[in-house]
C-alpha cells in the first residue's frame, strides 16, 4: 500500500511498511481517509532532522499557537519490533509526548546524520519513495492539501 502527500510544493509518494508496524499504518491511512490531514501545516522543521506534520491545531490561525500539541482524541501503541525500525532519509516515523502516546503527528526524516537515538524509541511506518527531495525544501508552516491513499 502507498499514499500520495501532496503539498504546494509537490507531491511525495510514501511505502507503508504494513508489516513492521501494521496498526500505525492502519491508522494512518484511516485519517487520511477521513480528511483528518488536509490542511494541516508542518509545524516543527528542524534543518537536518525533520519535517512534522499531523497536529489538527495547526489547521486554524487561531489555535496555531498549539500546533504540536493536538491529536485525533486517542492514542496508539508503538510498535518498536519490526525490521524496519531505522530512521533514514525520508522515513515516516510516528511522533509521540512518550511510549504509547502517538496518534495522528508524524515525522519525515531528513536524514541518517541525526536520528539514530530515534530507532526503537519512534515507530517506523513508511518511506517517501518517489520525490524524497521535497522534504528538503518544506519549510515551517507549510501545508499538506491532502494526502492521497493507494491501495
Amino acid at each position: 500500500m502507498k499514499a500520495v502527500i501532496k503539498t504546494a510544493k509537490g507531491d511525495m509518494t510514501v511505502e507503508f511498511f504494513e508489516k513492521d508496524a501494521p496498526g500505525t499504518v492502519e491508522n494512518f491511512v484511516k485519517l487520511a481517509k477521513e480528511g483528518f490531514y488536509n490542511g494541516v501545516t508542518f509545524h516543527r522543521v528542524i534543518p537536518d532532522f525533520v519535517v512534522q506534520a499531523g497536529c489538527p491545531f495547526s489547521k486554524d490561525e487561531a489555535t496555531a499557537f498549539r500546533a504540536g500539541s493536538g491529536g485525533p482524541g486517542y492514542n496508539i501503541k508503538c510498535e518498536l519490533d519490526g525490521d524496519n525500525q531505522y530512521h533514514d532519509r525520508g522515513v515516516l516515523s510516528m511522533a509521540h509526548a512518550g511510549r504509547d502516546t502517538g496518534g495522528s503527528q508524524f515525522f519525515i526524516c531528513h536524514s541518517r546524520t541525526n536520528t539514530a537515538h530515534l530507532d526503537r524509541n519512534h515507530t517506523v511506518f513508511g518511506k517517501v519513495v518517489e520525490n524524497v527531495d521535497l522534504v528538503d525544501s518544506i519549510a515551517q508552516g507549510d501545508k499538506i492539501n491532502s494526502i492521497e491513499v493507494i491501495e
